[in-house]
C-alpha cells in the first residue's frame, strides 16, 4: 500500500477521544441494538409462547455461545493480523489472509451444522433438557444449526468490517439483521403462530442478513479490504486463533455458567426457574453490549497502529480507552438497579408470574458491578 492508500485508511488518523469514539460508534450503536433485539426476540418467546419455550431457548444457548464464540476467535484474532499488515503496507497478502480466514469460518459452520444435527438428541439431552423441553429444544436448535455458516460470517463481517475502515456499515448489518428479526419474531409467532419454529426462523434469516450483505460488500474490489484468492497459511490460522482465543474463552465461559445455572435451576425450580434465569442472562448480554461494540470498534486502530510501529499513538488510544471504561462503568453501575426493576412488567406472562424471583436476582446483579 503506498502513502497515498495509507493516508485515506480511516485507521491511520490520529485519534483523540472524539475522534475514536466517533469512529467506534457505529460499532457501539450496532452492539446495543443487538442486544436490544435479542432481548425483545425473548420477550416475544415469553409472551407469545410460553415458559418452556423460553427455558428452551437457554438449555441450548451453550451451543449458540459455541458458535458465536468461534466466530469471535477467528474474528477477533484475524483482524489483528489483517490490520497489523494493511499498517506495514502489506494490502494484498492483507486480503489474502482475509479471504482465508471467512472461508475457514464457513467451512468451521458447515461440519457444526453438519455433526450437530446428527448428535443432536445426545446434545440437548447433556445440555440438561427435561422431557417436557425436549422438543422445545429440539425444534429451535435444529433450526439454527441449519443457518450456523450464516451466523459465524455475520460474526466475522461484524468485525473485519470494521477493520476495512467502514464501520458504518457493519452498524447498518447489526441493525438490518435486528429489525429484519424482530419483523419475523411477529410474523412467524404472532400471525402465523410457528411457536419456538418461528423464533428459530426469525433468527437464523436475521444471520442472513449480514452474512449476503457482507459477501456483496467485500466481493467489489473498491475498498482497501477484498476478497482475493488465498494464500494456505496455517500459521494465518494458528496465530488467528492464538490472538482471539481470549474471546473464545469467554464465551464458553458464559456457555458453562449458563449451564451451570440451568442446572441448579431446573433442580431447585423446574423449568420455570430456568425461564426466570433466562430472562436475566439475556438483560446481562444487553448491559454489556456497549463495553463489546466499544472493544470491537478501537481494536483494529490499535492492531493498524502496532503494524505501523506508531508508539505513541498506541499509548494515546490506550489511554483514552481506560477513561472511557471508567467512565461508562460507574454512569451505567449507578442506573443498573433502576433499569432491573422494571424487567418482571416487559417479561410478565400468564402461566408462571416469578416477578419477586426476577427482582431477587436482578438485585444482586447489580450488586456484582460493584
Amino acid at each position: 500500500m503506498n502513502d497515498i492508500q495509507q493516508a485515506e485508511n480511516p485507521l491511520s488518523q490520529n485519534f483523540m477521544m472524539k475522534s475514536l469514539l466517533k469512529f467506534a460508534f457505529p460499532t457501539i450503536l450496532m452492539m446495543i441494538f443487538m442486544g436490544l433485539y435479542t432481548v425483545v426476540d425473548t420477550i416475544f418467546i415469553a409472551r407469545f409462547i410460553d415458559a418452556n419455550a423460553l427455558s428452551a431457548l437457554n438449555i441450548v444457548c451453550p451451543v449458540i455461545n459455541l458458535i458465536v464464540g468461534l466466530g469471535t476467535m477467528l474474528a477477533t484474532g484475524g483482524s489483528a493480523i489483517i490490520a497489523r499488515k494493511m499498517g506495514a503496507g502489506e494490502q494484498t497478502r492483507a486480503s489474502q489472509d482475509f479471504t482465508l480466514i471467512i472461508s475457514t469460518g464457513v467451512l468451521i459452520g458447515i461440519l457444526i451444522a453438519i455433526f450437530g444435527t446428527i448428535f443432536i438428541n445426545k446434545i440437548i439431552w447433556e445440555l440438561g433438557a427435561s422431557s417436557i423441553l425436549f422438543p422445545y429444544c429440539k425444534e429451535y436448535l435444529f433450526i439454527l444449526l441449519l443457518f450456523t455458516p450464516a451466523n459465524i460470517l455475520q460474526v466475522l463481517f461484524q468485525n473485519l468490517i470494521v477493520t476495512a475502515g467502514h464501520p458504518e456499515i457493519g452498524m447498518i448489518l447489526g441493525v438490518s439483521a435486528g429489525v429484519t428479526n424482530i419483523f419475523l419474531d411477529y410474523v412467524f409467532i404472532v400471525l402465523l403462530q410457528m411457536g419456538i419454529k418461528g423464533a428459530a426462523f426469525g433468527t437464523g434469516i436475521g444471520y442472513m442478513i449480514p452474512a449476503v450483505i457482507g459477501l456483496l460488500f467485500f466481493s467489489t474490489r473498491k475498498g482497501n479490504l477484498h476478497f482475493r484468492k488465498p494464500v494456505i497459511d496455517i500459521f494465518v490460522l494458528k496465530e488467528s486463533c492464538m490472538n482471539g482465543f481470549s474471546e473464545m474463552v469467554s464465551q464458553m465461559a458464559t456457555a458453562v455458567t449458563t449451564f451451570l445455572f440451568n442446572g441448579v435451576m431446573m433442580k431447585l425450580l423446574g423449568e420455570n426457574g430456568v425461564a426466570a434465569i433466562t430472562i436475566i442472562i439475556y438483560m446481562q448480554f444487553l448491559l454489556s453490549a456497549l463495553y463489546i461494540g466499544f472493544s470491537m470498534g478501537i481494536a483494529p486502530v490499535i492492531s493498524y497502529n502496532y503494524g505501523k510501529q506508531d508508539e505513541k499513538q498506541l499509548k494515546n488510544v490506550f489511554s483514552i480507552c481506560i477513561r472511557f471504561i471508567l467512565g461508562v462503568f460507574f454512569v451505567v453501575a449507578n442506573y443498573i438497579c433502576l433499569i432491573f426493576m422494571q424487567i418482571h412488567a416487559l417479561f410478565y406472562f400468564n402461566y408462571i408470574i416469578y416477578s419477586d424471583l426476577l427482582i431477587f436476582c436482578c438485585q444482586n446483579v447489580a450488586k456484582l458491578l460493584y
